[in-house]
């Protein structure tokens, strides 16, 4: 019988109800975990990855949260806590993005896009250090617009480098439980973000040696190894997953 590496873990992915959410809340799934699967306003795409999960003979279940809310996070950590009882891996993966042009800049836009990118991850870490086990897992999502910003992108792009300074302090908090905190750095992948700018795919996709722009599969993977038992010794880093593309 094949041994699936994490049989009897439960793991919070936000935003798994689609794009690349529902391919890391898919893959950990298949490599044995119970899967929460959160969401905040896509309940149809939540609910269809718990489906996927179950058919496929996986444990799931779907919760709401605005997860730029704290009193929604620890509503939510109240249901994780009644069903499925604990909390093992917790995957930051929920991200948005609005804003243009500087001198068009709404203070919405900085309430929506910092809410969720910044205090989400940041609401959700403290709801589960509480709670994680010893050998816990945390892991967050920066962009590579953090490194590489284009125009327009300034807020997107400094709250994705806010979270890999929360990744850096929190790994040296939580190290002493064994607990590891790493960032993975997608750059322009599909299915995501990036299926609603299809005018900058051809940018992008000569941005990498590989001609292309990455997969949501792909960055599940790497997500499934920092979950996983062999990622023991890694944290405190950041994981650039963008096919070497210099953008």
């Amino acid at each position: 019988m094949q041994v699936k590496p994490l049989e009897g873990k439960v793991a919070l992915v936000t935003g798994a109800g689609r794009g690349i959410g529902r391919e890391i809340a898919l893959r950990l799934a298949r490599d044995g975990a119970t899967v929460v699967a959160h969401y905040s306003n896509s309940k149809a795409g939540a609910d269809q990855t718990v489906r996927e999960i179950e058919t496929a003979g996986g444990r799931a279940v779907a919760y709401q949260a605005d997860i730029a809310k704290r009193a929604d996070v620890a509503a939510m950590f109240e249901q994780i806590d009644r069903h499925p009882g604990r909390i093992d891996i917790v995957v930051n993966n929920s991200g948005v993005q609005a804003g243009g042009g500087l001198g068009d800049l709404r203070d919405e836009d900085i309430d929506y896009v910092f809410g969720v990118n910044v205090l989400g991850p940041l609401y959700i870490a403290s709801e589960a250090a509480k709670r994680l086990p010893d050998g816990g897992r945390i892991i967050n999502f920066g962009s590579t617009l953090g490194k590489y910003p284009v125009p327009g992108s300034g807020l997107y792009s400094a709250a994705k480098c806010a979270v890999q300074s929360f990744t850096e302090s929190w790994a040296r908090e939580l190290g002493a439980r064994n607990i590891t905190v790493n960032t993975v750095i997608p750059g322009a992948t599909s299915p995501g973000m990036m299926d609603a700018s299809p005018e900058y795919r051809g940018y992008f996709e000569n941005a990498s040696p590989f001609k292309r722009i990455g997969r949501a599969d792909e960055i599940a993977s790497v997500v499934a190894f920092l979950a996983s038992p062999e990622a023991s010794w890694v944290s405190g880093t950041h994981i650039m997953a963008n096919g070497a593309a210099n953008t």
